[in-house]
């Protein structure tokens, strides 16, 4: 009958041993098994009940073994169980907590009343669910006087504050994300390598329509001050993002360029402006200024560069 590890003790190790190999076996990305599967805390629960209910059986079966001994097995008996606790001081605690009375003393709180032979002891409820019971009635109290009489934050609140900072972190996201660029953020790109990276983009999929010098030739000239659907970072931007005119125009590149190669191709078409294509198509649509230039264009008007040759 004598157990040489201490019920308090086997149970919490048992019940990490299982842990550990679950958490070991599961795979469950960064967060813990029982965070990311729930089903794993039902687990848990479910096999510390059953170790409770051996425990228990277990000690109903040894009160019924320790009644039939005589006196001097049960001096024995005792004795030996003392030197199985190591520490006393738990001992001492984990009695507290159980508040049971001790074997040789279940005489004195066994009821009147039987089945069949079978008593019935009168135990005082285990001052750990006791107090874990005053203290829920202590702490449904604050509760109540928090948020019900003071209108304390509750979660519907905490979940509108963690929205209003979710979108702060999104929008402060947006402005570094290049690839999460649209029509309202994007801006005009300088870096050579993005330029670079632009160049190669219009030379794969524009020349063929806008010549590689971009002077023009199925599709308008995109050196010369006049733009069809306007000008600028972001009217250039949607253009090729969405497309141009319904019917004839360029088709839509959202498919198949992501934001950043957009707003890439875009810049290095805004660098061709006033630069001298070898065979310039005709200007198409309106002149376009940027009202936001700190210098206008200064001069719109046609020239004569030579004999066959004129660019706006």
């Amino acid at each position: 009958m004598k157990k040489s590890i201490p019920a308090w003790v086997r149970i919490p190790v048992i019940l990490f041993i299982i842990f550990g190999l679950i958490e070991f076996f599961v795979d469950s990305g960064e967060k813990p098994a029982f965070i990311e599967y729930p089903i794993v805390i039902l687990f848990l629960t479910l096999v510390l009940l059953i170790l409770i209910a051996i425990e228990a059986i277990g000690n109903v079966l040894e009160s019924i073994l320790f009644k039939k001994l005589d006196d001097d097995a049960k001096a024995r008996y005792l004795a030996e169980k003392e030197k199985t606790f190591e520490f006393p001081w738990l001992k001492n605690i984990y009695k507290k907590l159980l508040g049971q009375k001790p074997l040789e003393e279940e005489g004195e709180i066994i009821l009147d009343h039987n089945y069949d032979g079978i008593k019935e002891l009168d135990n005082n409820l285990p001052p750990w669910w006791l107090y874990g019971f005053y203290i829920s009635i202590v702490f449904a109290a604050v509760y109540l006087l928090k948020y019900h009489v003071f209108d304390g934050d509750n979660q519907i609140d905490e979940l509108e504050t963690e929205l209003a900072e979710a979108r702060t972190a999104i929008e402060a996201y947006k402005k570094t994300a290049k690839n999460l660029v649209d029509i309202n953020t994007v801006t005009l790109l300088t870096e050579a390598a993005e330029l670079s990276a632009g160049k190669s983009i219009f030379e794969t999929n524009c020349v063929a329509c806008h010549m590689a010098d971009g002077g023009g030739g199925i599709g308008p000239n995109l050196t010369d001050q006049n733009w069809i659907l306007g000008g600028g970072i972001k009217n250039v931007f949607k253009t090729v993002s969405e497309g141009g005119r319904s019917g004839k125009g360029m088709i839509a590149w959202k498919q198949q360029l992501k934001p950043l190669q957009i707003a890439q191709v875009a810049s290095y078409v805004l660098t061709l402006q006033g630069t001298i294509p070898a065979n310039p198509k005709a200007p198409e649509g309106d002149i376009w200024l940027d009202k936001n230039a700190e210098t206008p264009a200064d001069n719109v008007n046609e020239i004569t560069i030579d004999s066959t040759q004129t660019i706006n």
